[in-house]
């Protein structure tokens, strides 16, 4: 079985997944996740009627979800309704069962966390350290991280001032800083790291971290005294920011002998970190 395609286990239940690499999506069969939900002895037939209903009270979700080749029970590859994470959690505030309950509860609970943390952006940072602190992260990359965090934030707000758009253009300008400092973009980077959906600065090294640090903060001052205008010239201030660092980087590595962009990602980093404390132990 490929990555593109696996099964993962959902209590027990198989649940049939895609993996889409152009869009770094998961996508998830609806009709197993229905069937886990309803514990219906006919999903397909639950789930035929359910999109009725949806469709009828105007759910976009339904409208927008896909259709991709899946293999079935029988083994043969057929049509099946899939969506992404985002419209898989609407999809379960609308199936009335106890299972989804859990679901619903977790759901409304981070939508009140995030409209608290609008009005308190400090407790989005208190949330961020206990979630590093539970993954096994220590300390010191966790206020690494957080700092990463603010300097992002100063360039985002920069680049809002600049008139650029959040989500794709945003995208593009990260790209090219990180091409700049690191030799590679996004998605290659990712792909060394052996990452899909998860973070790319989750799983960066300290040194790695400080040097996209660098880069973003660069390209935020020198954006502020240029001044430029429209997506090109701030592509060109993006590259601009993300060179000065790659200075750093390249000094740093004729120092040491050691490329700085690696393959290290955080589930390796905090196996070999438990593996150290085992072996005190």
């Amino acid at each position: 079985m490929t990555k593109k395609e696996s099964i993962k286990l959902f209590n027990e239940a198989q649940i049939r997944t895609h993996w889409d690499e152009e869009q770094g999506k998961w996508y998830f069969a609806i009709v197993d996740v229905v069937g886990v939900l309803s514990e219906s002895i006919d999903p397909m037939a639950y789930w035929r009627k359910l999109k009725q209903r949806l469709k009828a009270e105007g759910n976009e979700t339904v409208t927008n979800c896909h259709a991709l080749k899946m293999t079935a029970a029988d083994g043969k590859m057929r049509i099946t309704d899939v969506a992404d994470t985002e419209q898989l959690f609407r999809l379960i505030q609308s199936v009335p069962s106890p299972k989804a309950e859990p679901f619903k509860q977790w759901l409304a609970k981070v939508g009140s966390e995030r409209i608290d943390e609008t009005e308190d952006p400090e407790l989005a940072f208190d949330r961020a350290m206990k979630t590093y602190l539970a993954k096994g992260y220590s300390k010191e990359w966790i206020n690494q991280r957080l700092k990463s965090i603010e300097v992002r934030k100063e360039l985002t707000d920069e680049w809002l001032e600049r008139g650029m758009k959040e989500g794709l253009e945003y995208a593009i300008l990260t790209n090219e800083i990180t091409k700049a400092w690191a030799d590679k973009d996004v998605k290659a980077y990712k792909k060394l790291k052996g990452l899909k959906k998860e973070s790319l600065r989750d799983n960066m090294t300290n040194l790695e971290l400080v040097l996209n640090m660098l880069a973003e903060a660069s390209t935020t001052e020198i954006s502020k005294e240029k001044k430029p205008r429209g997506l090109d010239e701030n592509k060109d201030i993006a590259r601009k920011g993300g060179y000065a660092a790659k200075k750093a980087r390249l000094e740093i590595e004729k120092q040491t002998g050691k490329s700085i962009v690696t393959g290290q990602n955080a589930k390796n980093a905090l196996n070999k970190s438990n593996t150290k404390e085992i072996d005190k132990e």
